[in-house]
């Protein structure tokens, strides 16, 4: 029998890292069982951006929980979902007027693929059932959310020949601005795909302007315009998959606002409730909520998942965003993008193939994955949570850092290599 009862994920469980307990934290701070203190440089996979045991959000889930912790919206609703829906429509980009809650970032996905399948499906156009997207993606570890994320080079390449098969366009390019040759023969090749396959494509998905967990690859503005046109001229639907670039991590609000690109549909989840419940949300623009809108019930959209617009994870979104509002978290942004760019960018090192900046995330690619072991263990003795993977050591910190903390997590970082 194995002593083992926790499954940890992403970890071979026969040879297993050392899991810190942690018993408390606060601010960017985590305290651990055997009384150390670790800044937190990852956020905790990039969702607690307000910082830990926040106590507006405090406030907001106790409230909250002496009227009600959950109920079902099938029938029924409450007032935390219904406001939480109308500002989220009021914060995004013009046009998306329709929320459908569900519980986890990769649920998110999984209903925003259904949604722009089924939506063709109730337009007579049975035939456009799959789904364009990016090599290096990464949108989930779910069934269709593995469809769509890259299944040649990424975790889930052994579901290959399991997984519905999908239409995949080559990586955009790093950097903006672009280089223009590259930039040019990236959307030709983009518009070729639409050419061939539009026929068949229900949409077109990305993570704009940043590939998270695909090797944080922050490409051009410019991609996603073209991008919009093509699925604009070629009746395709445009999924923005901002489960990690949204509420503020690529420098404006959303990413589509800093592209100046609407989606047909758009995901959030992580950052929407600051890690202290999950929860997601597709936002749909009218003209696809329009497509389900008919006498016909079999055209209603057959999604619900339990715990869809659970009164506690709406009513600490409401109070995160009005953080945003209040405190001028865009500023605290733009001072973290300031201060990584200062203090990275110019670092080099053999090891190092590039060091990427953008809004509060920050990566240093290595060329061999080998040159980052033994990090996690350096940084946790010089007070620093890091957790790198694979090529890539990264910082996507909560936005509440402060600069002496942004320091020792960019320290931390740099250090390692001189160590080497």
């Amino acid at each position: 029998m194995h002593p083992q009862a926790l499954w940890y994920p992403y970890a071979q469980m026969k040879n297993l890292e050392i899991n810190h307990e942690v018993v408390s934290a606060k601010g960017v701070t985590l305290q651990l069982a055997n009384g150390q203190s670790l800044i937190d440089a990852v956020a905790s996979w990039w969702c607690v951006i307000h910082g830990y045991n926040h106590p507006k959000l405090n406030s907001a889930v106790t409230e909250q929980l002496h009227n009600v912790a959950h109920v079902m919206l099938g029938g029924l609703k409450n007032r935390p979902a219904d406001e939480l829906a109308q500002k989220l429509v009021d914060i995004t980009p013009e046009g998306l007027n329709h929320v459908f809650f569900s519980d986890s970032g990769s649920v998110g996905v999984e209903v925003a693929l259904k949604m722009a399948i089924q939506y063709w499906q109730n337009q007579g156009k049975t035939q456009k059932q799959r789904i364009l997207t990016l090599k290096k993606a990464y949108h989930g570890d779910t069934t269709g959310c593995m469809s769509v994320s890259d299944c040649d080079e990424g975790m889930h390449h052994m579901f290959n020949g399991v997984l519905m098969p999908q239409i995949f366009a080559p990586q955009p390019c790093h950097g903006s601005p672009a280089d223009e040759a590259k930039l040019n023969q990236e959307t030709e090749a983009l518009s070729q795909l639409f050419e061939q396959h539009h026929e068949e494509l229900a949409a077109f998905i990305v993570e704009p302007l940043v590939q998270g967990a695909g090797g944080f690859n922050i490409y051009s503005e410019r991609y996603l315009k073209a991008a919009k046109a093509l699925c604009k001229q070629y009746q395709v639907l445009l999924i923005f998959d901002e489960v990690a670039t949204g509420f503020g991590r690529t420098g404006e609000m959303f990413a589509a606002e800093k592209a100046q690109v609407t989606p047909d549909i758009m995901v959030l989840s992580k950052g929407l409730t600051a890690g202290y419940l999950s929860h997601a949300a597709t936002l749909a623009t009218t003209q696809v909520f329009n497509g389900f809108y008919d006498d016909d019930a079999s055209k209603a959209f057959m999604h619900g998942p339990t715990y869809m617009g659970n009164p506690l994870a709406c009513a600490v979104a409401l109070a995160g965003i009005e953080l945003f509002e209040q405190e001028n978290y865009l500023q605290k942004i733009n001072d973290i993008e300031k201060q990584l760019k200062r203090e990275l960018l110019s670092f080099t090192h053999p090891s190092i193939r590039e060091v990427r900046v953008l809004g509060a995330i920050a990566v240093i690619e290595v060329h061999d994955a080998s040159s980052l072991k033994g990090i996690q263990d350096f940084a946790a003795n010089r007070g620093v949570w890091l957790r790198p993977f694979e090529n890539y050591l990264y910082t996507m910190p909560a936005y509440i850092i402060k600069p002496e903390e942004l320091s020792a997590i960019t320290q931390a970082m740099t250090e390692w290599f001189l160590n080497e």
